[in-house]
């Protein structure tokens, strides 16, 4: 803690800095100054150079691979540039640390978070008491106090919001003067985000930290920062107080970032509209579905003791041709839903297809159905193989229902797909890693639609995209839906995306509907209230139920 911290003093100062990888520049001559107490955002597509600016602060680039044709780098006026092995390591976790995007990938997975909070503290000479005092202190200080019960939990037992907190505790653990965080929320739901936010916020003011904070929401720029950077193409290419870049923006890559949430709204009523003219047929029907997961009481031993409602008397429809938005905080049973509509985990209840039930089919029985109803999952870098070419993931539906044994008609059929979701066909020999995360997505989306399928769910397909990428596979998603009268499974937690695509939607908690109807009548007239905690959080990222970082560390000390 730094009780004499004084905000507005220059800590780092990065002048015409450049990066290559080999003889690619990636960043060419990047400026700026990052005060005490104050937060810069990085604001950019992907791919435009933010993370890789913000891994030469702390010399994390692949050396000597990748270099530094120009630049300097300046903490406190020493130069990081080039510098030693000693220095770095007392600037690495004590005066700069860092948060990643995605906490599950950064965590060791075999790990408890006791052991991976304590590695920084141990080298810095705690010890015993001293050692499991100060953990205990920064997971309360992060707002895991009910989670210190559980400090031999292993990552993969701790929900999205508790990983992405511990990950700040970790970084927290030596009192740093600069954070910088790497998309801290990308993946989280809207209440987790917002209650992380507000929790940099309020130990920002507490400990007078600078926060370099890199994002491509728009939203969370205008709530957490004072002043912008936005980046293309690896230049940054207008900076700024955060009011003046959002209300009088000169850059046209600016305007154009800006005007993608407002374009995307007026597309999203044309859409309802158009589909409103004729009344839709119901296509799908799951009724009263319920999902137990058991629990075990050993690793090793298939006993089980207790089970946890992942879906409570879930009842939906799906109507052809509309979207059906479902949305949730992390583990409402979202996924766990639409895996059960596919049949592709054990359920209780009743599923119809086109008025046939599909619940009591055997695998066998099933297999002819499923090239009607296809899935796009959430990471299209997980889900699609590594060792096939994009041309060999399309075709494999094609061979497995035996649409097309012929290879003139097969890669026919796989070049057309390719093209209706905007690629190029040529790139049917790419593999997976040598694509972008938007390209990866529509290829995702080109593997389902081959098959020609009346449903599909697509299960947080742009959550880790960047606004205009996004705003192109929505624009994508709209005119296959239009042109193919699909109907789609949208699930998502971005309450302002589900309002842009979406004609009807159901609102999850743990396990159950809580609310149902309508789009724009559940936006406009929200009936539960944790519907109205959701839009609040959603529009003015302000956690409604939650309890206040500020406030809650005060009553503590009461």
């Amino acid at each position: 803690m730094r009780p004499e911290f004084a905000v507005g003093i220059p800590l780092l100062e990065i002048r015409d800095l450049s990066v290559a990888f080999g003889k690619t520049t990636v960043v060419q001559q990047v400026s700026f100054v990052l005060n005490r107490g104050e937060t810069l955002a990085l604001m950019g597509d992907s791919g435009s150079g933010k993370s890789v600016s913000a891994l030469s602060i702390l010399q994390l680039l692949p050396y000597p691979h990748a270099h530094h044709p120009s630049g300097s780098i300046r903490l406190l006026g020493e130069e990081l540039v080039g510098a030693g092995p000693d220095l770095l390591r007392e600037v690495r976790g004590n005066k700069i640390a860092m948060v990643f995007q995605e906490p599950i990938h950064s965590l060791n997975p075999l790990h408890s978070i006791k052991k991976q909070i304590s590695e920084t503290l141990i080298l810095r000479g705690l010890r015993g008491n001293r050692l499991q005092s100060r953990i205990l202190e920064l997971l309360d200080l992060v707002g895991l106090q009910q989670e210190t019960q559980r400090l031999n939990a292993l990552p993969h037992e701790l929900s999205g919001g508790q990983r992405q907190r511990v990950m700040i505790a970790m970084a927290l653990a030596n009192n740093p003067d600069i954070l910088i965080a790497d998309e801290p929320t990308t993946a989280l739901d809207v209440t987790t985000q917002a209650q992380i936010i507000e929790l940099l916020k309020a130990l920002q003011s507490r400990f007078g930290m600078a926060i370099l904070f890199i994002t491509h929401d728009l939203c969370i720029v205008r709530k957490i920062a004072d002043r912008v950077c936005v980046m293309r193409s690896g230049k940054i290419v207008e900076s700024g107080k955060t009011t003046d870049i959002f209300t009088c923006p000169s850059h046209f890559y600016t305007r154009q970032l800006l005007d993608t949430e407002l374009r995307e709204e007026a597309q999203s009523k044309t859409s309802r509209d158009e589909i409103a003219v004729n009344t839709p047929e119901v296509l799908m029907v799951g009724d009263t579905l319920n999902v137990l997961f058991p629990l075990r009481n050993n690793l090793y031993r298939w006993h089980h003791v207790d089970y946890i409602q992942a879906l409570d008397g879930i009842s939906i429809s799906v109507l052809d041709g509309q979207t059906l938005g479902i949305v949730g905080e992390s583990g409402s049973g979202k996924t766990t839903l639409g895996l059960a509509l596919l049949r592709l985990l054990s359920s209780e209840g009743v599923i119809r297809f086109r008025g046939q039930r599909i619940d009591c089919l055997s695998n066998k029985a099933l297999r002819p159905l499923r090239k009607e109803m296809q899935i796009v999952f959430q990471d299209p870098f997980d889900s699609l193989s590594p060792r096939l070419s994009v041309g060999k993931i399309i075709e494999e539906g094609l061979l497995v229902h035996g649409l097309a044994h012929n290879y003139v008609v097969r890669s026919s059929r796989v070049a057309q797909v390719l093209e209706e979701v905007g690629i190029d066909p040529n790139m049917k020999d790419r593999y997976p890693h040598e694509l972008s995360g938007g390209q990866r997505q529509r290829i995702a989306i080109a593997r389902a639609l081959v098959l020609q399928p009346k449903l599909l769910i697509l299960d947080e397909p742009t959550s880790a995209l960047d606004m205009s990428v996004r705003a192109q596979i929505i624009s994508l998603l709209r005119e296959l839906q239009h042109r193919y009268r699909m109907a789609y499974v949208f699930i998502s937690h971005d309450l302002r995306l589900i309002h842009t695509i979406a004609h009807q939607i159901i609102v999850l908690r743990n396990g159950r509907v809580v609310e149902s109807g309508p789009v724009q009548q559940v936006f406009e007239n929200p009936q539960h209230p944790y519907t109205r905690g959701l839009l609040a959080a959603a529009l003015n990222l302000e956690p409604i139920e939650a309890i206040s970082v500020a406030h809650w560390y005060e009553n503590s000390r009461r």
